[in-house]
């Protein structure tokens, strides 16, 4: 197979334009094309009114051989120029395991969390046969999903089960993005992408270039998943915290993992933990610190969710062409950097979607956003967020948990400002650039359940994210047009858009002071998103393999 890249076709192209394309191409007749697969179809919306479809494909032809061999020499020749290789071999991406587990294993290995990352390493550790336990504090995802729901029509908070905790993970209530910018040589992304299509994602996720599903196909495709794992011998327990780490020190002063106990007490044995906990596990941040697991603040992001009609964002973006079906609902990724040395910048965009509340301990008010496959609610959404780094933390608390401190000092004034009852405080765009309360809404009216305080939103963030906001709507207004329109909404806050610690690890998936810990996914600090939480789950999941395959090799050569 070869893997040719970079066709472009008009956006209307008829069906057999694609065909044609290759064949023009390659220079080959109709006869030598056995047939093709697209790999990837994105489109180049920088010239409006003119915008084109570009494809990556795979092709199946007896010619392959020779077609390589110009497409390399004519590629030499051209290197010079800096020209870009079109052509060359279609690679391999299909999964290969590390390993199978024994017939006989001493101990099961333990999933803590049963978002992306978490989902995904007991889907492979099951697959190789080493039968996984996952323990999930918050409950199974159709309940979970009757919790978030009290909390946005009745303004109850279950802490347990809400949009941060629970099956599924944060990823459930969100936009179901499935694209990233990760490094991924060994194509892992891949088998996160064929796994969802597996448990029932549409197979357009395969190719298309920001592929995405929805918080309702995503509940389904998880259940899919859950079962998938228990027909392999996983077993899965909702409604299970894990409080405490058990660690035993070895005559070297070699610290190794020994289990965890649940917050009914229970001990459960196992030398090889993964940690996939998401970005507000807080509790189990504090519980890891005090065990002595070798944990570091990292930097994050605060600001605001703001909204805009869906139909000034496709207009600004697509021009004429806007509402066309290939295109959808159109997206946007802006950056400023301020003169005050912040960057501003957007954040989990989520084209005609809505803001939700994502709060997971009482009193605090967290914004996020979230869409459904569709996405044709009236609004688009986004975070627009100015970058922290730890030395910003000191104010708020000393060492490596300080950023959790800083989180929650801003959303229980979020939550005071919003009257005390989850509602959020907001502001419209045209009066926080120019500095005065908001009164009334215009155009936009907001998304957010249970609803929005209009007022002033210069007291919920500290004073260099107000400012560097502020600085930078009016230049985004340059980027994309129509930006900062007076009666587009600002709704406050936004905390969450990383983990701010990282569970730092080595080489070898393993905690750096804590054998058989195996820090995963966005609460440890090594992924952004559901597809590169999957992928990270895959790769925990191999390193927990390998570490328990050569265990058990040692196990054997001593016995």
């Amino acid at each position: 197979m070869l893997r040719l890249t970079d066709i472009k076709l008009p956006l209307d192209h008829a069906e057999p334009a694609l065909a044609d394309a290759i064949l023009a191409r390659l220079g080959i007749s109709a006869d030598q094309l056995r047939g093709y697969t697209v790999v990837k179809r994105s489109y180049d919306a920088r010239k409006r009114g003119a915008i084109v479809l570009i494809y990556t494909v795979d092709v199946d032809t007896p010619r392959a051989p020779e077609l390589l061999q110009r497409a390399q020499a004519e590629t030499a020749s051209a290197r010079g120029a800096g020209s870009p290789i079109k052509l060359g071999p279609a690679p391999d991406t299909t999964y290969k395991f590390v390993g199978r587990a024994p017939a006989q294993l001493p101990l099961r290995p333990l999933v803590i969390g049963m978002g992306p990352c978490g989902l995904f390493a007991a889907l492979v550790l099951a697959q190789m046969g080493f039968r996984p336990i996952v323990l999930e504090r918050g409950k199974a995802v159709r309940e979970r999903t009757v919790d978030t729901f009290g909390l946005w029509r009745k303004k109850v908070l279950n802490p347990e089960s809400n949009v941060q905790f629970g099956e599924g993970g944060a990823g459930t209530f969100s936009d179901g993005k499935l694209y990233s910018q990760i490094s991924d040589k060994q194509h892992h992304g891949r088998k996160v992408l064929t796994e969802f299509v597996a448990a029932g994602a549409p197979e357009e996720i395969l190719y298309v270039s920001k592929p995405h599903i929805g918080t309702f196909r995503l509940v389904s495709m998880v259940e899919h998943m859950r079962a998938t794992i228990q027909a392999l011998g996983g077993e899965i327990r909702f409604s299970h915290r894990v409080d405490d780490l058990l660690v035993e020190t070895d005559a070297a002063g070699v610290r190794h993992v020994r289990g965890v106990t649940l917050a009914g007490g229970e001990q459960l044995r196992a030398d090889h933990v993964v940690m996939a906990l998401g970005h507000s596990a807080r509790d189990t941040f504090a519980m890891l610190h005090a065990r002595g697991v070798y944990v570091e603040a990292k930097p994050f992001s605060i600001g605001f969710r703001v909204e805009h009609p869906q139909s000034l964002i496709d207009r600004a973006r697509f021009g004429p062409q806007a509402g066309h079906p290939i295109l959808g609902a159109a997206d946007y990724k802006l950056v400023h950097h301020c003169r005050n040395g912040r960057s501003v910048y957007s954040f989990c965009m989520c084209p005609g979607g809505t803001v939700v509340a994502a709060a997971s301990e009482p009193g605090r008010v967290v914004t996020n956003g979230m869409s459904q496959y569709s996405r044709n609610e009236r609004n688009a959404n986004a975070a627009i967020v100015c970058g922290i780094t730890p030395e910003d933390y000191a104010a708020y608390g000393e060492g490596p948990l300080a950023g959790i401190a800083l989180q929650r000092h801003w959303e229980a004034l979020a939550f005071e400002l919003g009257g005390g009852e989850y509602e959020a405080p907001a502001q419209l765009v045209g009066d926080f650039v120019a500095n005065r309360a908001s009164t009334q809404f215009g155009e936009v009216k907001p998304s957010y359940t249970p609803g929005v305080r209009l007022g002033s939103l210069d007291a919920s963030l500290p004073g260099y994210a107000i400012e560097a906001i502020r600085e930078a709507l009016p230049a985004f207004d340059k980027q994309l047009r129509g930006f900062a329109m007076h009666d587009a909404v600002l709704t406050g806050v936004e905390t969450r858009t990383s983990s701010p610690v990282r569970i730092t690890r080595g080489g070898d998936g393993q905690s750096l002071n804590t054998r058989g810990l195996f820090p995963a996914g966005e609460g440890a600090g090594y992924a952004g998103g559901i597809l590169s939480a999957g992928v990270d789950g895959i790769k925990t999941a191999e390193a927990v393999a390998l570490s328990m395959l050569t265990g058990s090799a040692r196990a054997g050569a001593s016995a």
